[in-house]
C-alpha cells in the first residue's frame, strides 16, 4: 500500500475542521494586534535555504526536498518559513514601509525527516522585520498569539 511520504500527514475532514478554527482564531488575534499575513511559494531556489538556513546545517544537508526544473534550476520545497519572508520583504521594498512590518503565516513546510515530537508539517508562525535582536524569531509571538501554545497546530 502507498502511504503519505516520510515527513508529510494528510489532513482528514475533521482535523481540517479543527484547523479552520485555529485558522480564524489566529486571523482575529493576529490582526487585532497589527500582524498582517503573508503568503510565500511553496518552492524557492535552493540558494535561499543554503544561504538563509547555513549550508552545513541537517536542513540543508539531508533534510530538504531539491530538484531541477527544466532550466536546470536547483528548487527546493519550502522546508522552514522564515528565509522565504524575509526574501519577499527585501524582493517586494517592505523596508520602505512604517517599521517594523509584522506579518504571520500559515503554511506547510516539507522535510525528509519524521517530524519531532510536537511538531507538525503545517504550522503558523509570526515575524517582525527588521528583527529586534539578531537571530531571534520574533520577539512578541507569545503575546501577539497567546493561544498558539495550546493550539496542536501552531508553532510559535
Amino acid at each position: 500500500m502507498i502511504q503519505a511520504p516520510r515527513g508529510t500527514l494528510d489532513v482528514l475532514p475533521e482535523e481540517a475542521a479543527r484547523r479552520e478554527v485555529v485558522e480564524a482564531q489566529a486571523k482575529r488575534t493576529l490582526e487585532a494586534a497589527g500582524y498582517e499575513r503573508i503568503e510565500t511559494p511553496a518552492f524557492e531556489y535552493t540558494e535561499l535555504f543554503a544561504r538563509g538556513v547555513g549550508e552545513a546545517t541537517d536542513i540543508v544537508q539531508k533534510e530538504m526536498y531539491s530538484f531541477e526544473d527544466g532550466a536546470g534550476r536547483s528548487l527546493t520545497l519550502r522546508p522552514e518559513g522564515t528565509a522565504p519572508v524575509c526574501r519577499a520583504y527585501i524582493q517586494h521594498g517592505m523596508h520602505k514601509l512604517p517599521q517594523p512590518v509584522k506579518l504571520w503565516y500559515l503554511s506547510s513546510f516539507f522535510r525528509a525527516e519524521a517530524p519531532q515530537r510536537g511538531e507538525v508539517p503545517h504550522h503558523g508562525e509570526v515575524e517582525r522585520h527588521p528583527r529586534d535582536e539578531p537571530g531571534r524569531q520574533c520577539p512578541d509571538n507569545a503575546a501577539a498569539w497567546p493561544h498558539a501554545q495550546r493550539s496542536p497546530v501552531c508553532k510559535v
